[in-house]
């Protein structure tokens, strides 16, 4: 069964537009609180946010719904997503809500949903709640209304626990960062961590007003952090986006390291340390093929999923796996957290320079990646990757591919796009492979 409002990351959308809406967030936490009350105990769910203008309207709305339905409610304020989980499987709560849209523009927001356990939830469980958005949920009598009350501690712990995750007998004493929080829900709790572990901090995009969010920093727009980082004389720049659950990082160079190159350190790092598990790391059919080269030369593997960290964390799950991601720099550490955590991520990296005592750009450039081309397709209905032309040039291309390169082509999950992407030895090759799909699902469509 298809979900009507949620997608591969919670409910999303334009801010005062359906699915968006007050009213949709008040439903959302009706429906939620009562799919979560299971038992005779007092319920609890743990709600944080990003620093969008939007964040105090869905909050709001949100208390509303779940105190409608008899749950009490714990507020952390703006608060990394990753943080947000770690709460709420920590004080024992029966959900968790994180109030953001990562890294799309601050007109847009989004209700991100976990369980007791502190993982996003299944599709069995969106499911359940969609049915339940539609339908009469009963609501408390009036004595069992919940309470709402703010934790002024989350900040605090949450330092904590990420600083845990950092080995115990290194620090980041003469080193100079320039993080980037992106104006979002980070803004307090990175550069606070990075300082405490004795890092020389540089901070920018730790203003947020509401409105800028996102708006020319954070990882999708890195060009402030490269020429900081240069400007400043630091050893390398992190940047985290809206809801801090993704990392990119800038050498000292100016340059910028992806996710693959980041999750290839973490993962060799590890694996020489007898830590990962399964010599196996796991990432998304987006990630480079000089990732899965340079992860064979050193006898580990790498399992690839649907692109979204949520099918990351499904693979990782099911085969014990304890490194994965994606290339865009959502990384899932799932000894330290159940879900991606920029801040985290951005730890085990410095770790990994620290003990090497070289340059970001000697410890991070892993591999050279082969040359990769995206386009993506727009067409008005259908279904044009099921039209037989369409198939017989996608056979063609791997054909012409087989053992130089790769091929992946997927309708994207929001828009009426199809997304074509090749890499291989040969970019010439991979510029005349996706040109000749995209025309032809072009004709077809």
């Amino acid at each position: 069964m298809a979900r009507k409002y949620f997608g591969t990351d919670g409910i999303r959308g334009l801010t005062n537009m359906a699915p968006m809406t007050a009213a949709m967030a008040m439903q959302v936490g009706m429906a939620a609180g009562a799919h979560f009350a299971r038992g005779d105990h007092k319920h609890r769910v743990v709600i944080g946010k990003d620093t969008r203008l939007s964040g105090y309207m869905l909050e709001s709305a949100l208390i509303a719904g779940f105190t409608a339905v008899g749950m009490d409610v714990v507020l952390v304020g703006p608060m990394p997503t990753p943080a947000v989980a770690m709460l709420t499987q920590s004080m024992r709560a029966d959900m968790g809500v994180m109030i953001s849209a990562s890294h799309n523009p601050f007109a847009d927001n989004g209700i991100k949903l976990f369980g007791p356990d502190g993982y996003k939830l299944s599709d069995e469980d969106e499911l359940a709640i969609e049915r339940l958005i539609e339908s009469d949920i009963p609501l408390s009598a009036a004595a069992d209304i919940g309470r709402a009350k703010r934790y002024d501690d989350a900040r605090g712990r949450y330092i904590h626990a990420a600083k845990l995750t950092f080995p115990r007998d290194l620090r980041l004493d003469g080193l100079r960062i320039v993080v980037d929080c992106a104006n979002g829900a980070a803004y307090q709790v990175a550069p606070s961590a990075l300082w405490e572990l004795g890092a020389d901090v540089v901070a920018i995009g730790v203003e947020p007003n509401g409105k800028n969010i996102n708006d020319g920093v954070g990882s999708t727009s890195p060009q402030l952090l490269c020429e900081t980082v240069v400007a400043a004389g630091a050893d390398l720049g992190i940047a985290l986006d809206g809801d801090a659950d993704r990392l990119i990082v800038v050498d000292e160079k100016g340059r910028v390291i992806d996710g693959d190159q980041l999750m290839a350190t973490i993962a060799l790092g590890w694996a020489r340390r007898g830590q990962l598990r399964n010599g196996l790391l796991v990432a998304t059919v987006m990630s480079n093929l000089g990732l899965e080269r340079y992860l064979e030369s050193h006898e580990l593997g790498l399992v690839r999923t649907k692109v979204g960290d949520r099918y990351v964390l499904e693979a990782m799950r099911q085969r014990g796996c304890n490194v994965g991601g994606e290339q865009s720099g959502h990384i899932i550490l799932s000894d330290y957290a159940t879900t991606g955590d920029g801040l985290v991520a951005a730890l085990q990296v410095l770790a990994e320079i620290v003990r090497a005592g070289r340059p970001a750009s000697e410890v991070l450039h892993r591999f050279d990646p082969l040359p990769q081309l995206l386009k993506n397709v727009r067409f008005a209905g259908g279904k044009p990757l099921e039209h037989e032309r369409v198939q017989a040039v996608i056979a063609e291309a791997e054909a012409e591919l087989y053992g130089k390169g790769r091929l992946v082509i997927r309708p994207s999950g929001t828009e009426p796009v199809i997304r074509v992407m090749a890499e291989g030895d040969d970019p010439e090759q991979v510029a005349r492979v996706v040109d000749r799909i995209c025309g032809v699902v072009r004709e077809v469509a």
